[in-house]
């Protein structure tokens, strides 16, 4: 029976050690509630660290640990402290969780970790590959596993990948300063669905794999290798449910069943009825903007003095990663803000910040929401924040207010909230006065909507839409109708060709032969690639042709001691070796001035753009464009040159990040067609990689192998990865005519 393999940097289980015996228990944090239905439900199975280093896991209670591990479906990742300070701590923490969160003067670029951070994916792949079966999905999560996925693919091509990020994914321009930006983006393309919390983090994931890795991306597909890769949002839910039935409980308790802190609660609105709580809940953590809100509360407190003794700020910072710097440094400044406030602002009778600095059990958090008016969420950069999402879920009366940063991945499903600049501290304070006047009514009518929201978008729904995307993304990946040209596939073509004694080649250049680079004049033929070419030609029951868009000069010049028949721009001209260039149709280029000023426009208009002047046609280049701002002018471009060009004979072809006009009478399928006509070829081998080769594809004689180079709809029969498998290719072809 095939299952899902969730992997994780955690196990969703505590595991403890007491006189010498070991037990665990389910985690219940928000990952784990939302995959219990993929995990317990479906044969699943998660994969991650117990929480234990090997230097801290007792030799004689290994076992014991294995065995609890396994009776909660989960199996283990050993990993040792040097593995964790490198991985987690340092790569993760000091360079992943700066970055992406905008904070880059915090991320440092150490190849050490780099390399441990690689290491210990490493170790996670091979877990995840001994426990792999056929048929089965692995859904990767987090910013701590961005390698897994391709290391997974790598070995196992045909298992379903999915990938989702919990934390932002950030701009290019922040994306770009990444040392291992190249091996990030790889690693993560090895995942067939990739999802986000938010549209804006989908698209910077995007603009940076079209720039960095200059892959074609269309809307949200990306096309990799020999797969067509999804990427989409999924904002992560919460279990809803649970936090209103806790939430309904906490209103119902009694005296004696209220907890020490809902005592205290309680007995501060008795004494004051007129005052309000803030409530400001986070990990301490430099991205939450702690700082800021106790800033913007001090600035309330002296720009609104009648709240004096009216008004409480109930903080509560969690403890998090002490033991890096940055975060020390924090610590110390909340510290100093708190006491800075109470100390300006207290009285006998008020103190206006409650600081607590500790974790707190989940029914101290119930409390915590179900008796502050208001929620103050500020972080200066969040993937989700599920506070936010949690405390409107606690709101059994609907009352209560919630100011959000925008910064927030929440922010994008609750505009009912009041949404702040986290960095406006007076917009802060002005937003809390607001929130502390806003009408009973006011609060119920934005609450019920939210409400609504995340009852029917839980955490469930979340995982649920995961899978099922997932499931249809594997349904169709194959995007190219061709066959992929493998081993086998191989070996039966070169027995097809080893049986014929009247072979031709039909080889393409541009994308084919030779790489795509930025300044197409730097794209001349090596001496290898010049030397494969000339012996398959040698042997005299082979035929090559070079077929290309480019121009008769260039090609000319750069195969003129090779003894080939060339075809230039895209079927206009033909050269038998040893003779001159020679018309294949009559042709004209008058309509060149008239198209000629509409794309220089076009030229200057998009930096890093050009137009290649040929003998009977016009190419307009945008290789070195902006990839985004390239393929918009392209498309703006080919509409323009066909409303002109409708009534003229003339086409547009789209190929490579190049559009190119040329008369519609001629092609390479026509010119290819026209080469064998009548010369009984019983071997045709045809390849190219762009649309301008697919008429050689539809044209040539059925029996015809024609390849792709590449991943598209195509009307060839098999298609390759790349260049590089090209010349392996043809190589293969030159070994058998020798």
């Amino acid at each position: 029976m095939s299952k899902t393999i969730i992997v994780s940097n955690r196990l969703p289980l505590q595991l403890s050690i007491e006189d010498g015996k070991v037990s665990s228990e389910p985690s219940v944090g928000g990952l784990a509630t939302g995959l219990k239905s993929v995990h317990r439900d479906s044969n699943g199975l998660w994969i991650g660290w117990t929480g234990l280093t090997v230097e801290e896991t007792p030799q004689e209670l290994e076992s014991d640990i294995e065995d609890a591990v396994q009776n909660q479906q989960c199996a283990a990742v050993e990993l040792t402290q040097s593995d964790m300070d490198g991985f987690y701590y340092g790569f993760s923490n000091r360079t992943i969780w700066p970055l992406y969160h905008y904070f880059m003067e915090y991320a440092e670029f150490d190849s050490e970790n780099w390399e441990i951070y690689k290491s210990v994916n490493q170790k996670f792949a091979d877990v995840v590959l001994e426990n792999l079966e056929e048929g089965d999905n692995v859904w990767v999560h987090d910013y701590q596993l961005m390698l897994l996925p391709q290391l997974i693919k790598e070995k196992r091509p045909d298992v379903s990948i999915g990938f989702f990020l919990h934390i932002p994914f950030p701009s290019y321009e922040v994306f770009r300063t990444l040392p291992w930006r190249d091996q990030i983006l790889k690693g993560l393309l090895g995942a067939d669905l990739l999802g986000f919390h938010t549209y804006d983090y989908e698209r910077h994931f995007l603009s940076s794999v079209s720039r960095i890795l200059g892959h074609e991306v269309s809307f949200n597909e990306i096309t990799y290798k020999d797969r067509h890769i999804k990427v989409d949002s999924f904002p992560m839910g919460i279990d809803y449910e649970k936090f209103h039935a806790f939430a309904k409980a906490n209103y119902e308790q009694t005296d004696k069943t209220q907890s020490e802190l809902q005592r205290r609660l309680d007995l501060h609105a008795t004494a004051t009825p007129d005052a309000k709580m803030i409530l400001s809940i986070d990990r301490l953590d430099y991205t939450k903007g702690i700082a800021n809100r106790l800033r913007a509360f001090e600035h309330f407190l002296e720009k609104y003095p009648d709240y004096t003794e009216k008004v409480r700020l109930v903080m509560l910072a969690v403890p998090s990663r002490s033991n890096v710097p940055q975060y020390q440094v924090l610590k110390k400044e909340i510290d100093e803000l708190v006491g800075r406030i109470n100390g300006k602002f207290s009285t006998v009778s008020w103190t206006p910040v409650w600081y607590f600095y500790r974790s707190m059990p989940f029914n101290n958090l119930i409390d915590l929401y179900t008796s502050c008016d208001v929620a103050l969420i500020t972080p200066i950069r969040d993937g989700m924040n599920l506070v936010a999402k949690e405390y409107i879920a606690t709101r059994i009366d609907r009352t209560g207010v919630l100011i959000l940063s925008e910064m927030a991945g929440a922010s994008k499903e609750m505009n009912e909230a009041l949404l702040i600049n986290p960095n406006d501290i007076n917009l802060i304070a002005d937003t809390i006065k607001e929130a502390l006047e806003m009408p009973e009514e006011e609060q119920k009518k934005r609450n019920k909507y939210m409400q609504k929201r995340l009852e029917r978008y839980n955490v469930e729904k979340w995982a649920g839409d995961f899978m099922t995307k997932l499931d249809s993304v594997k349904s169709t990946q194959s995007v190219a109708k061709a066959t992929y040209l493998n081993e086998k596939q191989e070996t039966e073509i070169l027995e097809r060709f080893k049986n014929a004694n009247k072979r031709i080649f039909f080889l393409d250049y541009d994308g084919t032969l030779r790489g795509f680079v930025n300044n197409p004049g730097d794209a001349k033929p090596d001496q290898a690639l010049l030397e494969m070419v000339k012996d398959l030609q040698s042997n005299e029951k082979n035929e090559v042709v070079v077929i290309s868009g480019r121009d008769s000069v260039t090609l000319g010049e750069w195969f003129k001691n090779v003894p080939v028949t060339l075809i230039a721009e895209h079927g206009v001209l033909k050269k038998y070796y040893g003779k001159d260039w020679e018309l294949t149709e009559t042709m004209n280029n008058d309509w060149v001035p008239t198209i000629q000023p509409v794309m220089q426009n076009y030229v200057d208009r998009t930096p890093g753009t050009f137009i290649e002047e040929k003998n009977y046609s016009l190419a307009w280049h945008y290789r070195k464009a902006d990839p985004e701002l390239g393929e918009q002018r392209a498309n703006d471009l080919s509409n323009v040159i066909r409303e002109l060009t409708s009534n003229h004979g003339l086409s547009v072809l789209s190929g490579n990040k190049v559009i190119e006009i040329k008369s519609s009478n001629v092609h390479k399928g026509k010119a290819s067609n026209n080469h064998i006509l009548n010369k009984n070829y019983d071997f045709i081998f045809c390849i190219g990689d762009d649309w301008t080769d697919e008429f050689m594809f539809q044209d040539l004689p059925e029996d015809a192998v024609t390849v792709k180079v590449g991943v598209a709809s195509t009307a060839a029969r098999y298609y390759v990865d790349d260049t590089d498998h090209v010349r392996e290719v043809l190589t293969k072809f030159r070994q058998a005519s020798s």
